[in-house]
């Protein structure tokens, strides 16, 4: 017995010993090997934590391919080591909204009157996230707007496909802005804010519930480098940034499917446009364009690329990726018009970039008021690491959160 312990002891360690030496080659391969543009700040980190989340998602395929879970499943399982940590300036409690389980922050000052209220939609593009992972960012804006902030655990995919995220999203906003004095909120100043798919959520659910003469009108949008289109992938940010991490052009859009149809799909030939029909091409034709990107952001690189043959197949695939709901740049002219001020942060080094350009356009054109921050150095999920402390956060990350905070604090 005591030689059986012995050698499985020796195994565990030897496994131990050499999955530390694959991620360390694997790191340093990923270091020498792959060349990041000299604009982004903190290269070597950003490497490290790419090559980490790529050795991550790597383990779980093949827990997957055994059949033990999903590959998003150990994702997740991560976020539950995220510590919760007490904070003596909030009160923070777990509640439900309508069946939707969500966090609520109050700053424990005692407030001159009703306050604005914020609801916040984590990011993973409904694959992934969670309340967790967004806690540092919902606390220090509701610390320093004096603010109370929601944000819903939605359910996820594969298990939960389009549109169940949003849907749940949906829900929860209505909740919230129906029993807003409840929460101490005044109802006229309820904004709905997302970092990335969050992004998506909080401007799809605004031209979901525009129309609504039954529902508070909600004050403003906050779009934090959002998807926003599905229609053409070879626009200059996307040309432009296509192998720089976390959000590669190809992995992108594998985990936008992956919530779309619950598959994961080859994806060659939507990166290429053929899932798209001539006459939708021609309808979104003067929203999603490179014509509508200013010239300065084409500098690092673009070349027009005509769309591959249409395939019907392939579009009876992905077609709802198509729906508002999952790409609000859809929308049609009578709704965007009437979506209120609007804050849109975008970063040069995001493959989503034009998705934010392109919507800051559109705005614009319709007469909504829009502030825009751009990020010269920045990446896609550069504000996802706020309130982790200098090991983790960039030179842009606090900025980033310090944009939202500010333009928070003037409605």
């Amino acid at each position: 017995m005591a030689f059986g312990g012995s050698l499985w002891t020796l195994i565990l360690y030897m496994t131990i010993f050499i999955h530390f030496l694959l991620f360390a080659w694997g790191a340093y391969y990923r270091l020498i090997r792959m060349q990041l543009p000299r604009g982004i700040s903190c290269r070597g980190k950003l490497l490290l934590f790419d090559f980490s989340l790529g050795y991550g998602l790597m383990l779980a395929g093949i827990l997957e391919k055994l059949g033990i879970c999903h590959r998003f499943a150990l994702l997740r399982a991560a976020c539950l080591f995220i510590p919760v940590m007490r904070d003596p300036k909030l009160i923070i409690k777990d509640l439900d909204f309508d069946g939707v389980p969500g966090r609520v922050y109050w700053p424990k000052t005692s407030p001159a009157g009703k306050r604005r209220g914020i609801i916040f939609f984590h990011g993973g593009c409904a694959l992934f996230g969670s309340v967790r992972t967004t806690e540092r960012i919902c606390r220090a804006i509701a610390h320093q707007t004096d603010s109370v902030v929601m944000c819903p655990e939605f359910r996820l995919g594969p298990e939960y496909p389009f549109p169940t995220a949003v849907q749940d999203c949906c829900t929860a906003a209505i909740h919230f802005l129906k029993n807003a004095e409840e929460y101490g909120v005044d109802p006229s100043r309820i904004a709905f804010a997302g970092e990335s798919s969050g992004g998506t959520y909080a401007t799809a659910i605004c031209q979901e519930l525009v129309t609504r003469e039954d529902l508070p009108r909600v004050r403003a949008q906050v779009l934090i480098y959002p998807f926003l289109q599905g229609m053409d992938f070879n626009l200059p940010s996307y040309q432009q940034n296509h192998s720089i991490p976390p959000l590669f052009r190809k992995r992108g859009v594998v985990l936008g499917l992956k919530y779309v149809t619950g598959k994961t799909m080859n994806v060659d030939g939507i990166l290429k446009g053929a899932h798209v029909p001539p006459d939708l091409r021609e309808k979104y034709q003067k929203w999603i364009n490179a014509d509508n990107i200013p010239e300065e952001f084409k500098a690092r690189g673009y070349v027009p690329v005509a769309p591959a043959p249409f395939s019907e197949e392939l579009y009876e695939q992905v077609k709802r990726a198509g729906e508002t709901m999952f790409a609000p740049l859809h929308a049609e002219d009578d709704i965007i018009r009437q979506l209120p001020e609007t804050f849109i942060l975008t970063c040069e080094y995001d493959v989503l970039r034009d998705d934010g350009l392109l919507y800051k356009k559109r705005l614009e054109d319709h007469g909504v008021p829009v502030t825009w921050y751009h990020v010269q150095d920045g990446f896609h999920g550069i504000m996802a690491m706020a309130g982790w402390g200098r090991i983790l956060e960039y030179p842009s990350t606090q900025k980033c959160l310090q944009s939202v905070i500010q333009f928070l604090k003037g409605l």
